[in-house]
């Protein structure tokens, strides 16, 4: 036995015996198996090959002069650097430490002078030291596959489930619901103005459930928003009129001004710390991108319409307008949404479970007040603007002063407030979203307001008050106003009934209020022959 196996045991107190409790757990002792004590550790030998001198009858480990710093030859690299040899089993002392403890020369890595990733004001979703030349995207599907075996349980929805039968289809209307929905942040907004995964989906199929031309039934939403003992839905009315701004600053509105006037009191009153509308891009002219007003001079000066989605839903974080929302506890925060029919049907649908929503919970529970804007339908941006208007009429954004869709046609107005184009809306097709053919809901039933400009005159809105808040909302807002009764209820009913017509035509599944208000995956296949499993086949 060499002077080293006659030594303490490495890193074993002294009184390993017992004496202060520390001690070495038995060994077999012993190749032969009939000797070895069952309880104790066993011995790891290891065959030492030819060239390290395992053949010449030494001791496994090497000869004294084999260079493997295992034997106590003093030229493993342990002991070049200070430290004590270390054996091929892992055994001896720590690298780069001598034996008395003394740190040997370490080599350290500088750190990296490049910027990284911001993780406190970042985006989540943004790739950083990417080399030249790389496109990395979000990993497939498959992938799961390739980390475990585990079989997916059949009652999952993956967002390629609604990748495939909405947004790929052409269905998707843009109004962010599959955002504000997902619990993981998952899904972000594409350069295209689409949903698209920005990390890996969980399959909670939050965002197939919610999508209003996917597992949302709508019309279920109407019914439920307005109560059971509602059978035409929310859309009964407590209340309608046709009502104009008196003050100056109506003329840069939308008819009668009546949304600007009302958040403007509701902003006053301290009902609401802030409203989420559209304002208009600072790259694209007559793009609208969502913003959050805080005061009357921004509402006014944003003041009129858009005929883009801005996929409001999907910018709820409240992170994003900490700094235009006052000192206070995310849940007390309150907030008005303006927006399409189907952007309140989606609020209103995620706002019925207490479930958490990610980096949009805080923005989801504080929608207090929503107002609805009449439609029949809405436009892609790029076909809108591009190519209708300015390839085909050689009209460029920036001649566009107002533009407009009333009684059936598209008006476009110069800045000067010429009128430059007058033509049957129908002309424009091409430019809509193909999912609002599906939508059946002109007049915003699950909203606490609907404004719009059928059935009034010009310069006047038409304006629906359906619940006990909407009602509120008005009342602080009538003072200001110039209104009488709804001048045409008939008109609103025409367009609300041609508006069904067509939904009726569009759909692919039954339209039943009394269905249950989510539509599985697998019948919605079945009615639209959308494939199924799509991320299977790595969609």
């Amino acid at each position: 036995m060499t002077e080293r196996d006659r030594g303490p045991f490495p890193r074993v107190p002294d009184g390993g015996d017992g004496g202060n409790g520390a001690s070495v757990p038995p060994t077999s002792g012993a190749r032969d198996p009939a000797g070895a004590d069952p309880d104790a550790k066993p011995i790891r030998y290891r065959r030492a090959d030819a060239e390290d001198g395992g053949d010449d009858g030494s001791e496994a480990g090497g000869s004294e002069e084999c260079g493997c710093g295992s034997c106590g030859c003093g030229d493993g690299p342990s002991e070049r650097n200070g430290g004590s040899a270390v054996a091929a089993d892992g055994s001896g002392g720590a690298v780069n430490v001598g034996p008395d403890g003394s740190l040997g020369d370490v080599a350290f890595t500088e750190p990296s002078a490049e910027p990284t990733q911001d993780v406190d004001n970042g985006n989540p979703a943004e790739r950083v030291g990417v080399p030249d030349g790389v496109d990395l995207d979000t990993p497939s599907y498959s992938i799961r596959s390739r980390m475990n075996d585990i079989e997916t349980p059949d009652e999952k929805t993956w967002f390629m489930e609604l990748d495939a039968a909405v947004i790929d289809d052409g269905r998707c209307i843009q109004c962010g619901t599959c955002v504000a929905a997902c619990p993981s942040d998952s899904i972000g907004i594409g350069d295209d103005d689409l949903p698209e995964l920005v990390k890996m989906c969980t399959g909670c199929s939050l965002c197939w459930d919610f999508c209003p031309r996917g597992g949302l039934r709508y019309e279920r939403q109407w019914k439920i928003t307005g109560g059971e003992d509602n059978v035409k839905g929310a859309g009964d009315p407590i209340t309608e009129f046709s009502a104009t701004v008196r003050d100056d600053w109506r003329e840069g509105a939308q008819d009668g001004g009546v949304v600007t006037s009302v958040l403007s009191h509701l902003l006053e009153a301290g009902e609401i710390d802030g409203a989420l509308i559209a304002t208009e891009s600072d790259d694209e002219p007559w793009k609208a991108e969502s913003f959050l007003a805080t005061s009357h001079e921004e509402l006014v000066a944003n003041a009129g319409s858009f005929y883009n989605q801005t996929m409001a839903l999907g910018n709820l974080d409240l992170d994003k307008w900490e700094h235009k929302l006052p000192e206070k506890e995310p849940e007390e925060i309150s907030l008005a949404m303006v927006g399409t029919p189907c952007e309140i049907e989606g609020i209103r649908a995620i706002q019925d479970f207490e479930w958490e929503y990610g980096s949009q919970e805080d923005g989801v529970r504080a929608i207090d007040y929503t107002i609805a804007l009449m439609c029949t339908k809405n436009f892609n941006y790029r076909r809108l603007i591009g190519e209708q208007l300015e390839e085909k009429r050689g009209i460029t954004p920036d001649e566009i002063g107002k533009m407009d869709v009333l009684h059936g046609d598209m008006m476009v107005y110069d800045r000067d407030g010429e009128l430059i184009v007058k033509e049957d809306v129908k002309n424009f097709h091409d430019a809509t979203l193909k999912g609002c053919d599906e939508c059946a809901d002109f007049t915003g039933y699950c909203a606490d307001l609907t404004v719009g400009s059928v059935g009034s005159s010009d310069e006047y809105s038409s304006v629906i008050v359906r619940t006990d808040r909407g009602m509120k909302a008005w009342e602080l807002t009538e003072p200001d106003l110039d209104y009488h009764d709804l001048e045409d209820r008939s008109a609103v009913g025409k367009l609300q009934s041609w508006d069904k017509k067509k939904a009726f035509e569009s759909l692919e599944r039954p339209f039943d209020p009394d269905a249950p208000r989510f539509i599985e995956y697998t019948e919605h296949a079945e009615n639209y022959g959308t494939v199924l499993n799509p991320h299977e086949s790595d969609h």
